[in-house]
């Protein structure tokens, strides 16, 4: 299970999020939908350990990202929006530098690279430079990098920014195999058909703030608008564009 309680980033006089409270539950996947400039970045890195909240904690399995951020990077998988390979290595040899960063050696480093290769279908590329792959190869192989330690949990920042409809899809059927592994995935995302296809609850963010939260019926009953774009403009107040 994932929690936040009250989490409060500022930088400066700017606050990056105002008093988060997010409970996710285990095997589900998690919908974070707002707008570039959200918050839904700076959440994640909190979670990832990356940068450290001004107020508040976040947990998973009941393990402060502050206190036992150590603990919490060995359960935990982070495929960031900014494509984070090294474009002079193949796909293979940035598999193998991702994994030992992990942590995974030898044999079972092998294992999950022939694994995460097939799962993303690149196994047929490894040994490509990536600096040659396309922008949609690029996109598999940082999922396959964000999964090589066999993560309980996933946190996807934009996955799909920029590519193209195949590789799109692509990765939709990677996130919806992974649910049925058992992955609990913390998606964001800004496109409303993602977030109604993919996740099992959705929390609505912008500027900062928590909207509303709960499963697309939960967030659509009692209202007099029948989808996802709908809700978003009537909460906020504005329309959600790339």
């Amino acid at each position: 299970m994932i929690e936040t309680k009250d989490l409060v980033k500022k930088y400066g006089e700017i606050e990056a999020l105002k008093g988060i409270n997010l409970a996710i539950g285990k095997g589900e996947i998690f919908g974070l939908l707002g707008p570039n400039g959200a918050g839904k970045t700076t959440l994640i890195s909190i979670l990832s350990g990356y940068i450290r909240p001004t107020s508040g904690d976040g947990f998973i399995e009941g393990r402060s990202v502050i206190a036992s951020k150590e603990e919490v990077k060995k359960i935990i998988g982070v495929v960031p929006q900014e494509i984070s390979l090294y474009s002079s290595l193949t796909g293979e040899e940035n598999l193998k530098f991702f994994g030992r960063m992990y942590g995974v050696n030898g044999r079972e480093l092998k294992s999950r690279i022939e694994g995460v290769l097939d799962f993303v279908g690149l196994k047929e590329r490894k040994d490509d430079i990536v600096k040659n792959y396309s922008g949609g190869m690029k996109r598999r192989l940082n999922l396959a990098c964000g999964i090589i330690n066999a993560p309980k949990y996933l946190f996807l920042d934009e996955p799909t920014v920029g590519v193209d409809p195949q590789t799109r899809e692509h990765i939709f059927k990677n996130v919806e195999l992974l649910k049925y592994e058992g992955v609990t995935v913390l998606y964001t995302t800004h496109y409303m058909e993602e977030a109604e296809r993919l996740c099992d609850r959705i929390a609505i963010i912008d500027e900062g703030n928590l909207i509303a939260q709960g499963s697309l019926d939960e967030l659509l009953s009692g209202t007099d608008v029948t989808d996802l774009e709908a809700l978003f403009l009537k909460l906020t107040g504005k329309e959600l564009r790339d």
